[in-house]
This record gives structure tokens, C-alpha cells and sequence, in this order.
């Protein structure tokens, strides 16, 4: 077993290891290109194959308008962090009927940023035993950290993330250039303001450092 397996394998027995009387809600937070995603997804399937029923959902399916997101400017490390999503429709739709005394009826999105228009779909229904694997930016913050029962911050240099994201995210942005730009006047600061005003590494359960994915370690537990 490699020590990504390990490390995947040692997590999913931990969250499958709770036991509530609703669905496990597990925030997979992280700055951006850290590796958030697919650790989710991994986690995801190592935990079906312990035979939990699995939900998986993303920040990415909460985001506001772009009049919204871009009103402070298309630049602006603030309007970033404060403006991008809506966690008031994330705790309605998902998070809050996933938890105690919820209905379990859920929505896992509600808005598709590439078309800048809300999602319509029936709501679905989980089932108690459940697990939710939600990845995200932000996630830790104050609206958000009570209605997760479960949280692993996904951490990674700034120098090293900004290098994935030039692969990753040239079809979005149209160029390299254009990444770094983003990157670099806005993300970026906007994660610094992150780390520094909600210290998330102080308040996920565990803390993973994903500099090299094929070796990642846990520097942190609660």
C-alpha cells in the first residue's frame, strides 16, 4: 500500500468510525490547487467501499452571481474572500437538512458559475447513515464550521499550488498568463486573508500536508 493509500485508508476508517443519528458531513478545505478535490473524491470511494452511502459535493455548486462575486472588482483579494459564494443557500440546501434534527432532503447544487445561472433539480434524499464529502475553499469559516462534523484542511505552498493551477486552469482563464495574474492578485491574497483572520489549520480535525500528493503526511489532529 502506498503512503497515499495509508493515508486515505487511515482517514476513511475515521469518519466512517462516527456515529450520529444523521449524515456525516465532512468539509475537505484547503487553499486553491492544494489538492482538495481529489482527496475528496478519494475519500469518497474508499469510504463506499466500506459500504457507506456517499453524497459528494462542492463549493463550486454555491457560488454567487458574478455581479456579486465581481463587485468589488474582478481583482480584489477581499471581494474573493468575502463575496464568491452563498452559504446561506449552501446551509439551507445541504448542509443544515443533513444534520441533526434535518430532513435530509438536500440539494447539492444550486448555481453553475460557468453559465452565471441557479441550477434547478428535484431535491434528493439521503440516507441516514450517509457521508458527505464536500470540498471547498472557506470552509472553516465562522457561517460554516458548526454545520461540518468532520474537517481535514488540505495544505500546500502558495509556490507550489500556483504551479498546478497553470496546468489546471489554462482552459478556464484562456492563458498561463492569465492564471498567474489571478493567482497572484487574487486568490492568493485572498487565501492569505483566509489563513490569517480564521486560522482553519487551528480548527479542522486534521490537517494534511499535500506538498507531494504521492506522499502526503498529517501534520495535525484534533
Amino acid at each position: 500500500m502506498t503512503p497515499r493509500q495509508q493515508l486515505v485508508t487511515g482517514l476513511a476508517a475515521r469518519v466512517v468510525g462516527l456515529r450520529l443519528p444523521h449524515p456525516t458531513r465532512v468539509a475537505i478545505d484547503g487553499v486553491d490547487a492544494a489538492g482538495k478535490t481529489v482527496l475528496a473524491d478519494e475519500l469518497a470511494e474508499a469510504v463506499r467501499r466500506l459500504r457507506r452511502p456517499v453524497i459528494r459535493a462542492s463549493i463550486d455548486g454555491f457560488h454567487n452571481p458574478r455581479e456579486v462575486r465581481r463587485r468589488r472588482g474582478p481583482l480584489s483579494p477581499e471581494g474573493y474572500f468575502e463575496d464568491s459564494f452563498n452559504y446561506a443557500a449552501l446551509i439551507e440546501g445541504l448542509l443544515a437538512p443533513l444534520g441533526p434534527k434535518g430532513s435530509r432532503s438536500f440539494r447539492p447544487v444550486v448555481f453553475d458559475f460557468r453559465t452565471d445561472e441557479p441550477v434547478t433539480a428535484a431535491a434528493q434524499n439521503a440516507l441516514p447513515d450517509s457521508v458527505l464529502f464536500f470540498d471547498g475553499v472557506f470552509l472553516l469559516r465562522d457561517e460554516l464550521r458548526a454545520h461540518f462534523d468532520f474537517s481535514i484542511f488540505v495544505r500546500a505552498a502558495f509556490e507550489i499550488t500556483i504551479k498546478r493551477a497553470e496546468q489546471r486552469d489554462v482552459q478556464l482563464f484562456g492563458s498561463v498568463e492569465q492564471v498567474r495574474q489571478r493567482y497572484r492578485h487574487r486568490y492568493i491574497p485572498g487565501q492569505e486573508l483566509y489563513l490569517k483572520t480564521v486560522q482553519p489549520e487551528r480548527r479542522a480535525s486534521v490537517v494534511v500536508d499535500n506538498d507531494d500528493p504521492m506522499r502526503p503526511t498529517i501534520v495535525g489532529a484534533a
